[in-house]
């Protein structure tokens, strides 16, 4: 070690605890680090998904098709399709996604009205949510109409922004609530609940970002709160999981059997779980294992060693996002962002409290890891919105064109489809 005439240490030795904690905040304070982050955590996390798809609907696959990997392979179909469109969305300018939101969201509004039609729109698990184009290919419309929320909420509330409109509270609700509102009616008329919530947290995020008065936000809360009350109320399907979740050891071979089995399955994982394969979860004791539930087949192979690693991958996602929001100087962008972090990190949250049994059971999947490519290509659209906003932060574009151009770039230019600098 080299020292000084003093017998002090260098710059250049070995660094103290402080030293090193001062080293990884400089990282984090790079103008690239929200972009890198979004990109290594989706990917992991897509990984992860991958696997534990495979791992949950192996036996059953195997059971009714006769191979094991035939989730495995439709879902890899999808992630296949989906990253190349993330890719290309990171290379789109803000104003493509402020024109692309009205189509976006008038097609989701189309999409989801005719899946209330009869003999267009099929039900599954008492929630009529899917359209079915034959052959095996299903749309869920709920999921492109969170991101055409994200994208026209911002593009409006920007706008009224740059008029200076925001002051009066009515400018504020007015036309976001009654779009809001449509959107959330043919979601519920749909009996999905899950979705509902998610759609309320898109309208509640923007109006937190725009700044809304704190009456109006405590109010508009209380109408969300009210409006889930009634729809669990209604529905009796909807009863018997809240009933089961506040007292789950009353009815454990009924309503209380999916949250006791996803319990046990988490318990049993111990600190580093079974070893992937090795989970008793996929020999049929935890329904739908492989999209609501898969953070307790998680949780039982990986046990809670993975677990925490999943939820400190949607924890770095989640300040990556907010991370983008403050650092953007554009209105549209700081809105969008938010709403696209809100939209991943809070339907995260909603699936593994379901799971972990501090939240009711909704039905929704978990983000970039449950099998389904309805719900995983909106979202990493989303993600390649985040990405795009994220190469705006201050000093990001002079990082970029120091790195040179990635694959993505490289390809479209030999394409000619590449943007001039």
């Amino acid at each position: 070690m080299t020292v000084t005439a003093g017998g002090e240490p260098q710059s250049g030795a070995r660094r103290g605890p402080r030293a090193h904690l001062a080293h990884v905040l400089g990282l984090l304070d790079r103008p690239l680090t929200s972009y890198y982050l979004v990109i290594g955590c989706t990917l992991l996390l897509l990984a992860l998904g991958l696997t534990m798809v495979l791992s949950a609907s192996s036996v059953n696959q195997l059971k009714s098709t006769g191979s094991a990997f035939t989730l495995l392979q439709k879902q890899a179909t999808w992630v296949a399709i989906g990253l190349p469109l993330m890719a290309v969305t990171a290379m789109l300018p803000p104003r493509f996604f402020r024109v692309a939101a009205y189509p976006i969201l008038l097609l989701s509004v189309l999409a989801l009205a005719l899946v209330l039609v009869p003999g267009l729109g099929q039900n599954v698990n008492g929630a009529t949510r899917w359209l079915s184009f034959g052959g095996g290919i299903q749309l869920q419309p709920s999921e492109p109409a969170k991101l055409g929320l994200v994208l026209w909420g911002a593009d409006l509330l920007a706008r009224k922004d740059k008029l200076r409109m925001l002051n009066d509270w009515r400018q504020l609700l007015i036309p976001l609530l009654p779009g809001s509102g449509l959107l959330v009616l043919l979601v519920m008329l749909g009996n999905d609940l899950g979705t509902t919530l998610i759609v309320f947290t898109i309208f509640l995020a923007l109006l937190w970002v725009i700044g809304a008065p704190a009456r109006l936000f405590v109010g508009m809360t209380g109408l969300v709160v009210l409006l889930t009350a009634i729809l669990i109320v209604v529905e009796p399907y909807r009863m018997n999981r809240l009933t089961g979740f506040l007292d789950p050891t009353g009815d454990p071979l009924g309503a209380g059997y999916q949250s006791n089995q996803g319990l046990y399955m988490l318990g049993s994982g111990g600190l580093f779980g079974t070893g992937l394969g090795e989970g008793r979860a996929k020999w049929e004791y935890l329904p739908h294992g492989d999209t609501d539930f898969i953070f307790a087949v998680l949780g039982e192979e990986l046990g809670l060693v993975g677990t925490l690693i999943v939820l400190g991958l949607f924890g770095l996602l989640a300040y990556a996002g907010l991370r983008v929001a403050r650092r953007v100087r554009d209105p549209f962008m700081r809105l969008a962002a938010t709403g696209v972090t809100a939209w991943v990190v809070v339907q995260a949250i909603v699936n593994i409290g379901a799971v972990i049994n501090v939240l009711p059971i909704t039905g929704i999947p978990l983000p970039l890891v449950s099998y389904g490519g309805s719900a995983l290509i909106p979202t990493l659209i989303g993600l390649g919105v985040l990405l795009s906003f994220a190469k705006r932060e201050p000093g990001a574009r002079q990082a970029l064109a120091a790195r040179g151009p990635g694959p993505a770039a490289r390809a479209l230019s030999w394409l000619g489809l590449g943007r001039s600098r």
